[in-house]
């Protein structure tokens, strides 16, 4: 069996640098090939970088322990379509938690997640934030595309929106958290400072929001950051100093030695099962702490 092909940091960085910032797919692959050091390599490290759709189910979607559904509800902008999980076997209303995807749309991913925080007794609003444009397409690298395309406004006014139709659904009771990852997670921030009515918010390295508008945040925070995410780390000082002379109730951990998305399992090079598991643990104690 051939050997596993050597992912180096480097790689990792310009993976990043296509997803995040200017670097289009074929300046992305002729930096991999000079770091891979031959076409034939860069072809085989790429989908080690990338997500894998196939492996993105932890829960699968026909357990029968979650209620799951397809769902659609107004926004600021028009219908917003998102994906629905509640714990089937509830007698009562549940907490609920507006789930953020990455700059990636809504995917499996991002819906198992959901399905997750479901069997932990959470009715888990996995909202479409591309759907003002359509909706999330199969492609991520034109998921990405459309995301960008996105007005920063409409998003938090959605977020808004999307976390008032989930504490008036009849499943839940009026408390509602926030969890998103990398572009959502950066989402969650702005919800945090936008929507009073917020009951906790939790980032994935998410980009932090302008410190002047820390002193609105109302919600309890948890923020997950990695050590070698210099890009979004880059403001986590200041967002820190902000929420501590403001009186604001959080918790940041910087997870060392890991990479931005190690809670992404779907992505072999990226992902940290050890980091994942622990922010994971700490994600759960939090809510609970917080919702009930």
């Amino acid at each position: 069996m051939a050997d596993k092909p050597t992912v180096t940091q480097a790689m990792i960085q310009a993976y990043d640098d296509y997803t995040h910032l200017t670097l289009d797919r074929r300046g992305f692959m002729e930096k991999l090939t000079k770091l891979a050091g031959s076409g034939t390599a860069a072809a085989a490290i790429a989908p080690l970088l990338a997500a894998n759709g196939a492996q993105a189910a932890i829960i699968a979607p026909d357990d029968r322990r979650v209620a799951s559904s397809e769902v659609r509800f107004r926004g600021a902008t028009g219908v917003m379509a998102g994906y629905l999980a509640i714990p089937a076997f509830a007698t009562e209303a549940v907490p609920g938690i507006i789930v953020v995807h990455e700059n990636r749309g809504l995917n499996d991913h991002i819906r198992d997640i959901a399905r997750r925080l479901a069997l932990e007794g959470y009715a888990a609003l996995a909202v479409d934030f591309l759907s003002p444009l359509g909706g999330t397409p199969e492609d991520e690298d034109t998921a990405r595309e459309m995301v960008s395309e996105l007005k920063p406004e409409d998003n938090i006014a959605n977020a808004v929106a999307a976390r008032g139709w989930l504490s008036g659904h009849p499943r839940t009771t009026e408390r509602v958290a926030a969890i998103g990852f990398c572009w959502g997670g950066a989402l969650v921030n702005q919800l945090a400072v936008a929507d009073p009515e917020l009951r906790a918010g939790i980032v994935y390295y998410g980009r932090q929001p302008d410190t002047a508008d820390v002193p609105r945040i109302k919600a309890a925070m948890l923020l997950h950051y990695a050590g070698l995410d210099e890009r979004i780390n880059a403001g986590l000082q200041e967002y820190r100093s902000a929420l501590l002379s403001n009186d604001k109730v959080f918790a940041i951990h910087v997870y060392p030695r890991v990479n931005h998305a190690f809670n992404n399992d779907t992505s072999a090079a990226r992902y940290n099962k050890q980091a994942a598991d622990l922010a994971w643990t700490r994600t759960l104690a939090f809510l609970k702490g917080t919702m009930f």
